[in-house]
Parts: structure tokens; C-alpha cells; sequence
């Protein structure tokens, strides 16, 4: 993936670093179509880093509605078991405070696995759009360098 990618930039790198100069300025001669191929795999590789970003957007989805469905169990657990416990007085006082308790606590684990997810899928993507610049800026610039 973008190991493959770094690996054809590297090459594209020694490529220009082991071309013939030429005297008097700091242009390098190489072989354009060794560098075409390189470009043409680097193109056929992209792809795969968008579908990774991709994959990446439903399984953030996924988390969440995983996080929603486990709060609302025990969401649903707490308030059956307050039904239960609705019998006597005491009970029942005892049972509200521990439903309110479990509500809370369900509430916080959920929004804290909300925010975990959340924060996991915006690190991959930024990593992701990070390293999709810095080869974008590496092409641009051999571009550059290949046109002189």
C-alpha cells in the first residue's frame, strides 16, 4: 500500500540521484521511460489508499452504531431490572438510584467509545491525507525536476 508507494518514489530518487549529470549545471540525463513506469505503477497503487480511506469511514460508522447498540442494551438491562426491583419501598428507592447509576454509566461508556471511535477514524484519516500530500508534493516536485 503506501510502503509499495514509498518503496517507487525511493527508486525514482535513486534513479535521479545515479543519472548521468550534466557538466556545468545541477541537471541530471535519466531515462524517462524507467521514470514513466514508475509513475504508471505509483497510479495504479493510489487507488488502493482511497479504498483504504474508505474502508476506513465504515468502519468508523460501524464503531459507532456497535457503541449505540451496547449503550442501549444496557440501557434496557437497567431499566428492567428497576422493574424488578419496584416491589417495596425501599427496593424501589434503591433500585432508582442504581438505575440512574447504570444509566450514567452506560451514557458515559458510550459517549466515551463514541469519541474513542471518532478520534481513531480522524487519526487514520489525517494519516492517511498526511502521507497522500507528501506524495503529491514528491511527484510535484520530480515533475519539476523531469521538466527542467
Amino acid at each position: 500500500m503506501i510502503m509499495d508507494i514509498l518503496k517507487l518514489i525511493d527508486e525514482i530518487e535513486d534513479i535521479i540521484e545515479n543519472g548521468s549529470s550534466v557538466p556545468f549545471s545541477s541537471k541530471v540525463m535519466i531515462d524517462a521511460n524507467e521514470i514513466y513506469d514508475i509513475i504508471s505503477e505509483i497510479r495504479i497503487k493510489l487507488p488502493e489508499e482511497i479504498k483504504q480511506a474508505n474502508w476506513i469511514k465504515e468502519e468508523r460508522q460501524r464503531i459507532l452504531a456497535e457503541a449505540q447498540k451496547e449503550a442501549d442494551t444496557i440501557i434496557n438491562e437497567a431499566e428492567l431490572r428497576l422493574k424488578e426491583l419496584i416491589e417495596e419501598d425501599e427496593i424501589t428507592k434503591k433500585a432508582k438510584e442504581l438505575a440512574e447509576e447504570i444509566t450514567t454509566r452506560a451514557q458515559n461508556n458510550a459517549k466515551e467509545i463514541r469519541l474513542g471511535a471518532l478520534e481513531y477514524a480522524d487519526n487514520i484519516l489525517a494519516n492517511t491525507q498526511e502521507d497522500l500530500k507528501r506524495l503529491i508534493e514528491i511527484l510535484n516536485e520530480n515533475r519539476k525536476e523531469l521538466r527542467g
